[in-house]
């Protein structure tokens, strides 16, 4: 239909325009037809944007290539001078910047700091069905998100999670169920943006500081569009700060990623795959494909893709070292700036207007701090600060078996390929926490880094758990756990303790046969595999044959947990449930 001239309006997102195929088989042949080009939320172009995407800067060579005569508009709602004038250049000469005011005057702003997330989720509670009409609350992290959505399910508000893991079809009815309020609230991370328009949504909530100015500016200003009055409410905690110096730390890949990605793909005619890169590499998938991203979008680029496979080009390439300290300094500086906006005294308002430039900067005179006293009351209830934290405490997660060997790194030692067969599986497992998280994920940081010896209260709130709320089928007959050779009594001791709280045997029956790298450095699937190939063995015990609880304190890829299941299982035991004290999220953001 785009080639046959049946369409007036075509909607396109950055990564779809930075398809090759898309762009030679669509957009050039109609590219002499075009009669405006727009860019929205025109930011995302420059370093300096609060959320650029590498996928917007190709839209700037694009435009590069468009007919001299096409009209370009590049539009956004946030963006300081700073921002403004590298888009200009980037677009090219002859750019008129156009500039309205930012003051929203329906909008009232207030912030309130409650250090712990139980405090919080106690607040959300109590106050969120005071406020008028339905509103979004903005978390940093999917796992958050997740989190506040069940809490305030639990208590009767209509609330979903929204964020980038769930599928497309869903999110386009979850918001719908927000336009049509029927939430009271979608709980969701950065991913509701660009695009999402209610006129009458009533509030907009941060459960943690955002990092920038820009950044909550472009999500508190959804709040009040259509209506005369509307709340921006920012929530802070002392774990802003952990979450968001990981944003900062991971933007830029390691000099030593992109060295030996290009070192990879320079010993290879033919090119390669991101899974050949995987087995080459002892990188994540995910930072692999983060390097690549970033190296397709350098003008000259030092590598490009044909059919999957990527090459290296005859370029010498030399990271930008000076541009990325000075977007890193800046990402820093901006969240200085955010931890000043949640202490100031003046109007709320105007310090966000004077962060953004805004000529027409003044005081709204609705804020907390032009009235003297709270929007909204800042405190809440003991009882539902203590129902928030057992909540926390009972967040234990899933540990889902793996039904497939990544590719031929167990053959050699073991003659695993391919599926992974029924009989041979793990069971599903459970992770008490997540690591570091607000309920029991710090005591396990303690015990594990700390203190040596993890806490009779973890051994409580594990058994508490298999016996009450996970209560596997069949029960567990006997206990064992996967040998440390680092800390060969951290993880033994703590199994022993709990089979003794469950009142089962502890048998330990696997054994480490040779000595191999930390898991926690082997970074992707192949990798984690392979260094685990051929490195323990199970002793014969009569015993052996029932169902059994397989005990580790952390799970990250859950490649040792699914080889010592296959191995018990081919020894003759019974189904194997893994456990672990908590889990490692590689990629949560």
């Amino acid at each position: 239909r785009l080639l046959a001239d049946q369409i007036d309006l075509l909607l396109i997102s950055p990564e779809r325009l930075a398809n090759e195929t898309f762009r030679e088989n669509y957009l050039l042949p109609i590219a002499a037809s075009i009669g405006l080009f727009v860019v929205d939320e025109a930011h995302c172009i420059s370093d300096w944007g609060h959320d650029f995407r590498p996928d917007y800067r190709r839209i700037v060579r694009v435009i590069q290539a468009l007919p001299r005569n096409i009209p370009i508009v590049a539009t956004t709602a946030t963006a300081n001078d700073r921002v403004v004038c590298d888009v200009a250049a980037q677009i090219g000469a002859g750019v008129q910047v156009i500039r309205g005011p930012l003051t929203r005057t329906s909008l009232a702003l207030q912030n309130i700091h409650l250090p712990s997330q139980a405090a919080r989720l106690a607040w959300l509670a109590e106050q969120l069905p005071k406020l008028a009409g339905s509103g979004i609350i903005y978390a940093l992290t999917k796992k958050d998100a997740e989190h506040i959505a069940t809490w305030l399910q639990m208590h009767g508000i209509l609330a979903a999670a929204y964020h980038s893991d769930i599928a497309n079809e869903e999110r386009v009815a979850l918001e719908a169920q927000l336009l049509g309020n029927q939430l009271k609230a979608l709980v969701a991370t950065s991913s509701l943006g660009m695009g999402f328009d209610k006129p009458d949504l009533g509030f907009v909530i941060h459960f943690h500081r955002p990092g920038s100015v820009v950044h909550y500016y472009q999500q508190v200003g959804r709040a009040g569009r259509a209506i005369t009055h509307a709340y921006g409410i920012m929530l802070s905690g002392d774990d802003d700060d952990e979450i968001l110096d990981y944003f900062i730390k991971t933007a830029f890949p390691p000099d030593t990623h992109t060295a030996e990605v290009l070192a990879a793909l320079e010993l290879a005619d033919h090119g390669l795959t991101i899974r050949d890169l995987e087995q080459r590499l002892n990188l994540r998938r995910s930072h692999i494909t983060h390097v690549l991203k970033l190296l397709s979008v350098e003008t000259p680029s030092p590598v490009s893709q044909q059919q999957g496979r990527w090459f290296l080009n005859p370029i010498n390439y030399q990271p930008d070292q000076e541009r990325i300290q000075r977007i890193t300094q800046l990402r820093r500086t901006e969240q200085q700036r955010m931890r000043d906006y949640l202490h100031t005294h003046e109007c709320l308002m105007r310090f966000l207007g004077h962060e953004l430039d805004d000529p027409a900067v003044a005081e709204c005179g609705r804020c907390a701090n032009c009235i003297g006293a709270p929007l909204v009351p800042t405190d809440y209830t003991v009882a539902m600060a203590v129902r928030a934290a057992e909540f926390l405490q009972r967040l234990d997660q899933p540990i889902e078996p793996r039904k497939q060997w990544p590719g031929d790194a167990l053959l050699a030692a073991h003659g695993w390929r391919g599926n992974l067969p029924a009989k041979l599986q793990a069971a599903e497992g459970r992770a008490l926490c997540l690591w570091g998280d607000a309920g029991w994920g710090e005591l396990v940081r303690q015990g594990k880094q700390r203190d040596g010896r993890f806490a009779d209260e973890l051994v409580q709130a594990a058994a508490g758990l298999i016996l009450q709320r996970w209560r596997p089928s069949p029960m567990p007959t006997w206990v064992t756990c996967v040998p440390s050779q680092r800390h060969p009594r951290l993880v033994a001791d703590f199994a022993q303790r709990l089979a003794q709280a469950l009142g089962l045997p502890f048998l330990a029956v696997v054994q480490r046969i040779r000595p191999t790298a930390s898991q926690k450095t082997m970074c992707n699937s192949y990798q984690q595999a392979h260094n685990l190939a051929g490195a323990f063995t199970i002793k014969q015990d009569s015993r052996l044959a029932g169902p059994l609880l397989l005990v580790d304190d952390i799970v990250d890829s859950r490649w040792t947990f699914t080889l010592l299941a296959a191995l018990l299982r081919e020894a003759g035991s019974g189904p194997v449930f893994p456990f672990a004290l908590a889990q490692v999220l590689a990629d949560d953001v």
